[in-house]
């Protein structure tokens, strides 16, 4: 099976037929990222950790995803696609299938990992058998590549479910656990935008999370979309409900939905308003200068203009020699 071939063969492993066997597997759902999918690739091809897979999910891009994706020649990337366009919670679950690696890492097309991001997740892990789920620290950046501000990551399980119906303060693209506990908590494909957390929702009291205080990822957020905040919302506020309502906590229950709603409102008026970016940097802590140096340093590293002029090059040349 090669890089190239569709997502039907799930199951089957490529990389394990060359007797290669990762360590920890990167599941990442790709969907019209051209502009910003080399950097978030190269940013794993620079780890100081090596003994990785990547799984690019390719979730039926219109752009040029696709082939940006497989002009990446490396034997522990594999891109899989199918054309259809499912969404990233049935794109995760298809690469928690596929895993080969005792741990799962989570990132998106649009984000960086920070070359020791890797490495310091899997020997927190190591180090912490009873612990399922790690995240990390993150810088937060616009569309430009602007530092915004930092999100901490709280390092307790106690201080990342202190309030669980108001959710869970440990960003998604910083995820890595053990491949086992995906596998027994799966992602809910109907939980549209909001698939993080109601997972860690419907699994909080049954497992160990944790955080890591240092900076380990790049998450880019250039602005508020007011429809995907509110399906993120309302998706949330229906998980919140419904978990504490079987549980019989009927007051948590209605003033989880509550909450989200308030939540909601002052988000659309920030918009309305045109106030996204003081709302996004109001939700960052501020940067340190040498949190910025270092920043800007692996930014530099990463950035590449010619991915997309590169493919241009080598479509006209298989032009030419056809």
């Amino acid at each position: 099976m090669s890089i190239n071939d569709p997502i039907s063969t799930a199951g089957k492993h490529p990389v394990f037929k060359q007797g290669f066997c990762p360590r920890v597997t990167i599941g990442m759902p790709i969907f019209n990222c051209e502009k910003t999918l080399g950097m978030a690739i190269r940013s794993i091809l620079n780890q100081t950790y090596t003994n990785w897979e990547l799984l690019l999910m390719e979730d039926g891009s219109s752009d040029r995803t696709m082939e940006l994706a497989r002009s990446f020649v490396d034997p522990r990337i594999s891109v899989f696609a199918d054309g259809a366009h499912k969404g990233i919670a049935a794109r995760l679950r298809e690469a928690v299938e596929m895993s080969g690696g005792e741990y799962f890492a989570r990132m998106d097309g649009d984000d960086i990992s920070y070359p020791q991001r890797l490495e310091r997740q899997i020997g927190y892990l190591e180090q912490h058998p009873g612990v399922d789920l790690l995240g990390c620290s993150m810088l937060i950046f616009n569309a430009d590549g602007s530092a915004l501000g930092i999100r901490l990551a709280p390092d307790s399980h106690e201080r990342i479910c202190r309030h669980p119906w108001a959710g869970f303060h440990i960003g998604h693209p910083t995820w890595m656990g053990r491949t086992e506990w995906f596998r027994a908590h799966q992602y809910d494909a109907k939980a549209i935008g909001a698939e993080d957390q109601v997972l860690l929702l419907r699994s909080f009291s049954t497992s160990r999370f944790a955080g890591l205080p240092d900076i380990l990822c790049g998450y880019r957020e250039d602005r508020l979309v007011l429809r995907k905040i509110l399906r993120s919302r309302y998706t949330f506020a229906i998980a919140v409900f419904r978990e504490f309502f079987e549980r019989g906590d009927y007051f948590t229950a209605l003033g989880g939905v509550l909450q989200q709603c308030v939540k909601a409102l002052t988000d659309a008026l920030a918009i309305a308003t045109g106030l996204n970016y003081r709302i996004l940097r109001h939700r960052a802590a501020s940067y340190q200068q040498p949190e910025l140096q270092q920043w800007e340093k692996i930014r530099a590293q990463l950035l590449d203009k010619n991915d997309l002029r590169r493919l241009d090059n080598e479509s006209r040349t298989e032009f030419t020699a056809a």
